[in-house]
């Protein structure tokens, strides 16, 4: 679909797309808010998911939990407009920055997938390292939202 991987110079310093997706078909996509800069999620296109992000100007993963091409919002009304695309150097890697308007990005309800931070410092305990919560206020509740529809965290 997209143009053929062939030289170092020409993916580096090319003017052809040429994204590198890993064995499962997919590249890693950090999704940025316009006007925060806050990081909303990571996730994952494959060569469809980028190729209708383009074509729409919204944009779509690949769901790897339930395997099938994803329309960010299409459930819960929150879609995300694209502002930006960029490629990393070798291309192997997405950043979106996207317009959310007062919408959110989290399916557990915050604005923010990263809503917590892990504390620096000496460990005493892998097992029991304790995040901070950023964002303590959920923005909706996923229940109402989401329904009937499986939840797509998996252990």
């Amino acid at each position: 679909m997209f143009k053929k991987r062939e030289k170092v110079k020409e993916i580096e310093e090319g003017k052809y797309l040429s994204p590198k997706f890993n064995e499962e078909g997919l590249i890693p996509v950090i999704t940025m808010d316009a006007k925060s800069k806050e990081i909303l999620m990571h996730g994952y296109m494959n060569d469809e998911a980028l190729k209708k992000t383009i074509e729409t100007k919204e944009v779509y993963y690949w769901s790897r939990s339930r395997k099938k091409i994803w329309h960010k919002g299409e459930a819960s009304g929150f879609k995300q407009k694209v502002v930006e695309i960029k490629i990393d150097d070798d291309q192997d890697a997405i950043w979106l920055t996207v317009d959310i308007g007062n919408g959110i990005s989290c399916h557990v309800g915050y604005r923010s997938c990263f809503y917590r931070n892990i504390p620096l410092g000496q460990i005493k305990n892998l097992e029991q390292i304790e995040m901070d919560f950023k964002e303590r206020k959920k923005l909706f509740d996923p229940e109402k939202i989401y329904k009937n529809k499986p939840n797509p965290t998996k252990i």
